[in-house]
């Protein structure tokens, strides 16, 4: 443990945005009156948000640079038997570059909600959430034990809930926001499952502990089955995993989570929720490593999300569902890395993905303000001179997206395929044509939003809800560009955006950055093995990246874009006529959300009715409850007529029942 890292400091990581939550919450709203301004709200909430990345900065640096190390338990809650609960903080090179992601993305997140939210009137409200989701990522990603961990993570869901569901006048909104939260309960129940098996054969929370006795568990099989305890284990996890960072077929939450403001879409999208899945299936690598079966599993389950997902992107109109189908996908990608045993890979597109995500949703945002709220991209077209800075930078996030070499997302997007590609475990094809044909539908369908939006002609004007919010924009009828609350956010996450892959993949994959954070077994899982024989720097992949097959699929997918939306518009509308059942069927969401509603809700209402009637009103209430007393009542009806009170009675009793007696042992002799 180095004495470079101090308890008292790491405390105030997570506890400065808990600080300017409550303070914005508490002080700023009705709830305590309203005592302080708009101004002091966000000030504060600010304030503890960029206290927290000044100090998650300088532990990354201490980390990457003085290799300093921290794991210790800061609070002891209880003990329960030899099980201890408690609170701690590990901190190694994975925790300090999720903690200066998560405080970065969502400072810059707060700074432009100012100019986002200034007309809303759950202004201070807002600030008091994203402030508190903050603290509970942190407390998520800082954690040493699975208590922690599980604590954080319910946290995000439960905020999340609160922020899709900001605007609760909106029947939508709640929609979303049970529907997020109920799918993430079904994940959770997984979640929670792996870590009571955990905790029942290890008898420990603390990684350490656990990870220690993995050697063990993997020799163990699951009671009354042949499977191995470990596989089981690491699926319950990752069926966690599955729900809160939105894999199929828990994937359903995350385009209705659009309900909600759009900075939190930026928020919950790119730097934390939906990226705590994939954080805690790297912090288990020591279990997962333990399991072909269960990270075949992961592949496959990460390779349908990364190519379908993406596909349903390429017919959506609302500009925030196609950056959320977008996201579906890059999950996807992360987590075909995590099947393919390069964590290291899952975790640096993890970080470049939050840049590149947080400003594409937050220049969509922009976009929005500007033509008057609308968010449908049929509507909008040339904002590109009205709105110059937005157009710049959403088009950097877009060309990080779509792995245009030297940009971010080339470096650890192009790793992911090659990794997939090394990975010999059953699966791994199937994956590796996913996340290849996801190339072309990622191009295609960012550089469709892209035209749409910033070139071609001009549509905002033949939209006819196009005036109904102009109070927002001082009476404006043109689109005009954000203010610099708004603008400069942009700007700052598209430099790293551009940048962040060029300078980090070396330390981060073929480095010792990640030392001791994850774990791979090289003689079994050899990807991240073969990655490194053919990394010769940064410069050199992206010079040979022109001859690849990845880059001539995004090459494709952005000339397709372009001749079918700028050139000849009417070529969409053919292939729509052409393939009409197909087109319906993506409209429809693969009918997943049919079959959830129609299928699943109804049967477990059919069940649960079933419960109900036949176990709780028949069997509990009917035979155990109602059926004993009506047992009670006829025996003591009948032992009452023996209990008549008369002496007579009773004399008779007794003569019948001495002949009784002295006929039986007549009989007996």
């Amino acid at each position: 443990m180095s004495q470079t890292l101090s308890a008292s400091t790491l405390l105030a990581v997570p506890l400065a945005p808990l600080a300017g939550a409550l303070v914005a919450g508490i002080l700023g709203t009705r709830f305590g009156g309203n005592v302080i301004g708009r101004r002091l709200s966000h000030t504060a909430a600010i304030l503890g948000v960029f206290i927290a990345f000044i100090i998650s900065a300088m532990t990354l640096y201490s980390v990457a640079v003085d290799g300093a190390r921290f794991n210790q338990t800061i609070y002891t809650w209880m003990e329960v038997g030899g099980l201890k609960m408690e609170i701690g903080f590990l901190i190694d090179g994975l925790t300090a570059m999720m903690m200066c992601v998560v405080t970065f993305v969502s400072l810059m997140v707060h700074i432009y909600t100012i100019g986002y939210m200034a007309d809303d009137d759950g202004y201070d409200r807002f600030f008091s959430y994203i402030a508190l989701f903050t603290f509970s990522m942190l407390m998520l990603a800082m954690s040493n034990n699975m208590l922690q961990l599980f604590f954080g993570w319910e946290a995000v869901g439960l905020v999340s809930y609160l922020l899709i569901g900001f605007w609760y006048t909106r029947p939508t909104a709640i929609f979303a926001n049970l529907k997020a939260f109920m799918v993430n309960r079904v994940g959770d129940f997984g979640f929670i499952l792996g870590i009571g098996l955990v905790a029942a054969y290890t008898g420990s929370l603390n990684y350490a502990e656990v990870f220690a006795k993995a050697d063990a568990l993997a020799t163990l099989t699951f009671p009354g089955t042949g499977w191995l305890l470990i596989t089981v284990i690491c699926i319950c996890l990752f069926i966690g995993a599955m729900g809160k960072s939105a894999q199929f077929p828990l994937h359903v939450w995350l385009p209705d989570s659009m309900e909600g403001p759009t900075p939190i879409s930026a928020l919950i999208h790119a730097a934390t929720m939906v990226t705590a899945g994939i954080f805690m299936v790297a912090r288990m690598s020591p279990l997962f490593e333990h399991s072909d079966a269960a990270l075949s599993f992961v592949l496959v389950i990460g390779g349908v999300t990364a190519l379908f997902m993406g596909i349903l992107g390429i017919i959506q109109n609302d500009i925030k569902r196609v950056i959320a189908y977008s996201t579906l996908s890059q999950l996807g990608y992360m987590t075909v890395a995590l099947g393919a045993s390069a964590y290291s890979v899952a975790v640096f597109h993890l970080m470049t993905h939050a840049f590149f995500k947080a400003l594409l949703f937050l220049g969509a945002g922009s976009v929005i303000l500007a033509v008057h709220h609308n968010q449908d991209i049929r509507w909008m077209g040339g904002l590109r001179k009205y709105m110059p800075i937005t157009c710049i930078t959403f088009l950097a996030g877009s060309l990080a997206l779509v792995a245009t070499p030297f940009f971010s997302g080339f470096y650890s997007k192009d790793s992911i395929i090659e990794a997939v590609h090394a990975s010999h475990l059953p699966g791994a094809g199937f994956a590796w044509f996913c996340v290849l044909a996801s190339v072309f539908v990622t191009s295609f369908y960012s550089f469709r939003l892209y035209f749409l939006v910033f070139h071609g002609d001009e549509r905002y004007d033949q939209n006819p809800d196009a005036h109904h919010d102009e109070h927002h924009h001082d009476g404006h009828q043109k689109p005009h560009e954000s203010p610099w609350v708004v603008t400069v956010p942009l700007i700052l996450l598209a430099i790293p955006s551009v940048v962040i892959g060029y300078v980090t993949i070396q330390p981060m994959l073929f480095g010792t950055f990640f030392n001791g954070s994850v774990f791979v077994d090289l003689a079994r899982h050899p990807a991240m093995q073969e990655l490194a024989h053919d990394f010769h720097g940064p410069l050199q992949m992206a010079l040979e990246s022109f001859t690849s097959a990845p880059f001539w699929l995004t090459v494709a997918g952005a000339v397709s874009a372009y001749y079918m939306y700028m050139v000849n518009p009417a070529v969409p509308a053919a292939i729509r006529r052409a393939l009409g059942p197909i087109y319906t069927w993506l409209d429809q969401k693969y009918y997943m959300d049919w079959f959830n509603e129609n299928v699943l809700a109804r049967g477990v209402r059919a069940i649960g009715t079933g419960l109900w009637k036949g176990g709780d009103l028949g069997l509990i209430d009917g035979l155990v409850v109602n059926g004993s007393w009506k047992l009670v009542r006829r025996a003591s009806g009948v032992v009452r007529w023996v209990q008549s009170g008369y002496l007579y009675h009773y004399a008779l009793a007794m003569i019948v029942g001495v002949f009784v007696l002295m006929t039986y042992f007549v009989w007996l002799k």
